[in-house]
């Protein structure tokens, strides 16, 4: 788990959405280049607590063949 202590101000929670669902988008096009994650999620929380989450969960499978 990473923690931005700094965070964003942004003007609305439609923006907010999209930047997380960018930065999720990010981190999942990292997480592919050499990790073994296979889920992600962002919290993005103001002072009274949770505001939205965004996540993703995925399943790589080969055959045999």
């Amino acid at each position: 788990m990473a923690i931005d202590e700094e965070g964003l101000v942004m003007p609305d929670l439609a923006a907010v959405q999209e930047e997380a669902a960018r930065a999720l988008a990010d981190m999942v096009r990292d997480s592919v280049r050499g990790h073994s994650l296979d889920q992600i999620a962002i919290e993005v929380r103001d002072g009274d607590g949770l505001v939205l989450e965004v996540g993703i969960a995925w399943r790589i499978r080969r055959s045999n063949s």
